[in-house]
């Protein structure tokens, strides 16, 4: 069968045995030694499905239960196919077609007008709040956590990325700060907490702006930080400082230019704005068919190349550019841990068909960090080259302040010695 001739191609690490329908087993061996993963296939219209369409008929086959792994997980199948991917490259016309025409009807894919947005938003973001509590740390971060040795648990990275974006926005009391794509309200609680800023946080989910509106008043800080169900083109005033974390992977390509132009226009003369986004170490793509139907509709992992040059016709300076490199794999792979854990609890919520959905997902989102040519951006912004110091010197002292080194960060210092 054709699926069967594209595996032979493709497995040149580890082993992968495939049971068919008629429980007949298939052994595709590489030359190389890795991981040995069995996988059952429940129904025979999956041959040419998973030939035909593989990125988007495996994901929908593990949900409704007609591939299932039989030695191994789910992250294991999916990380040996990952590991073997570059083999293929070239060698599916079919899945390589249809690879091209995604990236040529991508603006259409990511059609993102505010109406359009907002409905995405809530596909994936208004689902139940209880569901993001069993797998994310306890300030439902739902982005890249900071791993500066790659052991630290999930509470503690998270609370480092927070950290490392209020270095690196050079915070000081009573600046204004707009958090555009605001979520459950972390960030923007965490910098008006620590630094004595005023927060405007925007979101288009109606579950986290609740959530967040309920914090702020929580902690006596909803003088201070101001959650908004409003889309960031709607938006007038001006901001010292933006932060906007995990929100520019709902943009889309098409929608660059209107971002950051509105960056350009909501920042003060001397203002500084921190983008965290996921980014992809090739060519400007297209976003997987299965992520696109079930998880992100509209969504998108842009290019440096193509997110640098939407800044430059902007008129913004880029004035800092970090990449984060396996940060990612490590707060997914805490995420996947917790939310198996918690799995009875997910499939009450919802039902298999959902959990294996989300399992997936983690998964898969995990191995494209690890094999797949994922990672994340930390670009910095200014309307004048001269708006941050010259060297990076600066990052490093806030986050030692931070740590405990000194009392507080030197702004807040001097504000309370005032």
């Amino acid at each position: 069968m054709l699926l069967a001739k594209l595996l032979d191609h493709l497995i040149r690490v580890g082993t992968l045995v495939l049971i068919d329908a008629d429980g007949a087993s298939h052994r595709f061996s590489g030359t190389d030694p890795g991981p040995e993963v069995t996988v059952r296939l429940h129904d025979k219209r999956l041959y040419r499905r998973l030939f035909y369409g593989p990125e988007l008929r495996a994901g929908e086959a593990y949900m409704d239960g007609t591939l299932t792994v039989e030695d191994g997980s789910i992250f294991d199948f999916l990380n040996l196919v990952a590991r073997n991917y570059e083999a293929a490259q070239g060698y599916h016309p079919v899945a390589d077609k249809a690879r091209r025409l995604d990236t040529l009807f991508r603006h259409i894919q990511q059609f993102n007008p505010a109406r359009f947005s907002r409905r995405n938003v809530a596909h994936h973001y208004d689902l139940s709040g209880e569901l993001y509590e069993l797998f994310l740390d306890q300030d439902r971060q739902y982005s890249c956590a900071y791993f500066p040795t790659g052991e630290e648990d999930l509470e503690t990275a998270q609370d480092l990325k927070k950290r490392h974006i209020a270095a690196k926005l050079q915070l000081e009391p009573g600046q204004s700060v707009l958090d555009i794509g605001s979520g459950w309200g972390g960030m923007g609680l965490y910098l008006a907490r620590t630094f004595g800023v005023k927060v405007t946080g925007v979101t288009l989910s109606e579950e986290q702006l609740k959530v967040s509106r309920a914090r702020a008043a929580a902690e006596g800080l909803d003088d201070r930080v101001r959650f908004e169900l409003v889309d960031y083109r709607a938006l007038g005033g001006r901001y010292d400082r933006i932060v906007s974390v995990g929100m520019f992977e709902h943009v889309g390509v098409g929608h660059f230019r209107d971002y950051f132009g509105q960056v350009r226009d909501l920042l003060t003369d001397d203002g500084v704005a921190l983008l965290h986004t996921i980014g992809r170490m090739e060519p400007p793509g297209s976003t997987s068919p299965w992520i696109r139907k079930y998880i992100f509709p509209g969504g998108y992992i842009p290019a440096l190349s193509e997110t640098v040059a939407a800044i430059e016709r902007s008129t913004l300076w880029v004035t800092d550019v970090e990449i984060l490199r396996m940060h990612y794999a490590h707060t997914l792979s805490r995420w996947r841990d917790r939310f198996q854990e918690n799995r009875d609890k997910v499939k009450a919520l919802y039902d298999e068909t959902f959990c294996r959905m989300w399992e997936f997902y983690l998964a898969a989102s995990e191995v494209s960090f690890r094999n797949m040519g994922n990672t994340v951006f930390q670009i910095q912004i200014a309307r004048r080259q001269d708006a941050v110091p010259l060297t990076r010197d600066y990052i490093g002292q806030v986050e030692r302040d931070l740590a405990g080194d000194s009392a507080a960060p030197r702004a807040v210092r001097e504000s309370q010695s005032a």
